[in-house]
């Protein structure tokens, strides 16, 4: 096993958590199996990446990544009022509820019903993570140079 230093590109197997400011754990791999990425690949936000770069096979760091480089700050935009009947006349609607439309690809959707008034709910359908900062702590257990 070489000891690479991540570089755009690299594959890496680690361990992390993520914590919003209030110490709240998001996510973690610790008490499970590590997670593989490829950095540059466009699935991770940047200011995670731009952590990563320059790190080594045992590195164990934590650092924080603003909402800026992160998911972003929330757009009132995404927050939609839908009349109540366009919900299934069985569905609970509630504050807090997770619900998924499709886009007009016929994609998934996620929104969480924000508020309820009247005959109509106002649904978010802003990343859960936008306006948050971010505290990761990563372990990086193996760094393979791009192919």
């Amino acid at each position: 096993m070489s000891l690479g230093i991540i570089a755009d590109g690299s594959r890496v197997k680690l361990h992390f958590a993520l914590r919003l400011a209030d110490g709240q754990e998001v996510d973690s791999t610790f008490k499970n199996d590590a997670a593989e990425l490829s950095v540059g690949d466009g699935n991770l936000p940047e200011g995670f990446e731009e952590c990563l770069i320059g790190l080594t096979t045992g590195d164990h760091k934590t650092f924080t990544v603003p909402p800026e480089k992160a998911f972003g700050q929330p757009n009132p935009q995404n927050l939609q009022d839908m009349k109540r009947s366009d919900f299934p006349v069985d569905m609970p609607v509630a504050p807090g509820l997770m619900v998924s439309f499709a886009d007009a690809q016929g994609a998934e959707l996620p929104g969480v019903i924000s508020s309820i008034e009247g005959d109509y709910v106002t649904v978010d359908f802003n990343h859960p993570l936008a306006g948050k900062e971010l505290h990761f702590e990563v372990q990086i257990l193996e760094v393979k140079d791009a192919d």
